[in-house]
């Protein structure tokens, strides 16, 4: 377990369920497509505009869409009203494709290598997941209930992108975290 748990990549959630996005551009246009395939381009206009402002002309990101309060942490309930969807950023956690070239079979450690490179000049309105390494989990998962976020998700760095739910990555949810409530809502 322990050589298991050196591999692993924690991300903090900042948002789960309705808000994950993926963000196709190619050339001039930009599609925000949901995990149940709605575009929601005209949703969020800021990540839009941002995504065309990058140099690189084709790209799939996967990504959440976010409202960060004050405090730099998610707003869930801003988020959830649906009343300030102009504020809404990206955080990004993985690129897929990258000029024409399907990344999905490379390493998560490669693919976060190319989307750091992918974003190093990013624009307002999208930004990079935080991610750590090494056996850190219990304490970080920690760390991020006390931050207010959603928890964890854990992700092998040497396996290869994987659509849905895999049994190489791990969701940890923090029970307390307003979301939980509206939890029967989304499903």
């Amino acid at each position: 377990m322990d050589g298991e748990l050196a591999r692993t990549t924690f991300h903090p959630l900042r948002l789960h369920r309705i808000y994950r996005l993926r963000v196709e551009r190619s050339g001039d246009r930009v599609g925000l497509i949901t995990r149940g395939g709605y575009d929601w381009t005209k949703r969020f206009p800021w990540i839009a505009e941002a995504a065309l402002k990058n140099r690189q002309k084709q790209f799939v990101i996967d990504s959440e869409a976010v409202i960060l309060g004050v405090d730099g942490y998610s707003d869930w309930n801003a988020q959830h009203s649906g009343k300030h969807n102009d504020e809404v950023q990206l955080c990004a956690f993985d690129v897929l494709a990258m000029d024409g070239d399907d990344l999905r079979n490379l390493p998560l450690s490669m693919r976060k290598a190319n989307l750091q490179r992918l974003l190093a000049r990013r624009p307002d309105g999208i930004f990079l997941s935080d991610f750590e390494q090494g056996e850190i989990g219990s304490d970080l998962f920690v760390a991020a209930c006390r931050m207010g976020l959603d928890g964890l998700v854990s992700k092998h760095r040497d396996r290869p992108y994987c659509s849905g739910r895999c049994k190489h990555w791990v969701k940890v949810k923090n029970r307390k975290h307003p979301a939980m409530d509206r939890s029967d809502t989304f499903r």
